[in-house]
């Protein structure tokens, strides 16, 4: 695989780099994906696509083939933990369609990924490619990999999560906080919990703290329910951040549950126990020749099952500002996606963190309803300065 100055690198072929892969080609570039795995496989977990993010995967043509395995849940529905108390309702599936021109879809994380590499050439995908070394100069960036091998680009963009070396190379180091909270993920037959109401929907139940609660919602076109429950916890001891669970522990802690959550709990066979870790928002993403999106910029608790979303939106916003570009330009369009992206991630970044949201109800549609393909590009530089 030959790269040049004129080639966009991007580091992570995750949900995020896939999609910036794909949406800069379209948009007429020499693309190449440095992925650190040897090959891909089905790993990770379910996610959730609000509107917005599936919205943005329409614009690609990805949508369609999203769309064979996910579900489409009837309606996201907050509820009390203990009394089971209904708080919010909001209608998604055809009226989230009407009202925001795409439906929320429940997905496994690998069928994503998939439909993705399939609108993307394999032979431009680089497998076995950690890097260990990033340098940036005026005219490009230079990579030199774990195996031996080097590579040399006109644009780097970081898509390498919460770890990224990318980042590191820009900023410097800086390790990840641990939130002093854990997560249970698990997936059930949607038949042995049958009597269980609401299996259809997007379902969170509000636990006695905001470090507790239960979200289930439906996988595999409504075969399978996914089960992801959080708590505190202390401390967090394991080398890797996902372990298998003890199913037990994961019923002792939510034992005041109402019995329809806790229903869910006792279906379980097994369950892997995740240990959550989180950045505070950045005050910049973009240096020169190299920028970052998804989890490398601003990873964010799961709370407004906003982090693919937000990945995804950053990659076709990024892939806006630099079409039509040249690399001599590129440092420019990078500042400018910057300032289009950063607040709006941060903010959802931080509300995450706060897990208050539609707790009670209240208006979606600042998150929903965001177009990726349609929102202004930001400013030139020379603009903004005019006008601070």
């Amino acid at each position: 695989m030959k790269t040049s100055e004129s080639t966009i690198g991007i580091v992570g072929a995750g949900i995020g780099g896939l999609v910036a892969a794909i949406a800069l080609r379209r948009a007429g570039h020499d693309v190449v994906v440095f992925e650190q795995a040897k090959q891909f496989a089905r790993v990770g977990a379910d996610i959730n696509l609000t509107p917005n993010a599936v919205r943005a995967l329409d614009g690609l043509g990805v949508g369609e083939a999203a769309r064979v395995t996910a579900a489409r849940p009837s309606h996201r529905i907050s509820r009390t933990y203990d009394t089971g108390e209904e708080t919010s309702r909001l209608e998604m599936a055809d009226s989230a369609e009407q009202r925001y021109g795409a439906p929320q879809l429940t997905i496994h994380r690998a069928d994503l990924l998939a439909a993705l590499a399939d609108m993307f050439p394999a032979g431009q995908v680089a497998l076995g490619k950690r890097a260990e070394k990033i340098e940036a100069d005026d005219k490009g960036v230079s990579l030199s990999f774990a195996d031996g091998t080097h590579a040399r680009v006109g644009v780097l963009l970081g898509a390498d999560g919460i770890h990224s070396c990318v980042r590191t190379a820009m900023f410097g180091a800086e390790s990840p906080r641990f939130t002093g909270i854990v997560a249970y993920r698990a997936v059930v037959p949607a038949e042995r919990v049958a009597g269980v109401p609401n299996l259809g929907a997007f379902t969170k139940w509000w636990g006695p703290n905001p470090q507790s609660q239960i979200v289930t919602f439906p996988l595999n076109r409504g075969k399978d329910i996914f089960i992801f429950a959080t708590t505190p916890q202390d401390s967090w001891h394991l080398e890797s951040w996902t372990a298998p669970g003890s199913v037990d522990e994961l019923r002792e802690q939510y034992v005041a549950y109402h019995p329809e959550a806790r229903a869910l709990l006792d279906a379980c066979d097994t369950v892997l126990k995740t240990a959550l870790y989180e950045r505070d928002p950045m005050p910049a993403w973009a240096a020169g020749r190299m920028a970052l999106l998804g989890d490398a910029a601003h990873p964010m608790l799961p709370f407004m099952a906003q982090g693919a979303g937000m990945a995804i939106e950053d990659a076709v916003v990024l892939s806006r500002h630099l079409e039509g570009v040249a690399m001599t330009d590129a440092a420019d369009a990078l500042q400018r996606y910057e300032q289009a992206r950063i607040e709006r991630a941060s903010q959802v970044q931080l509300g995450s963190r706060g897990n208050n949201w539609l707790r009670e109800g209240g208006n979606a549609d600042w998150v929903y309803g965001y177009d990726a393909w349609a929102v202004p590009l930001g400013a030139p530089a020379t603009a903004t300065a005019a006008t601070a």
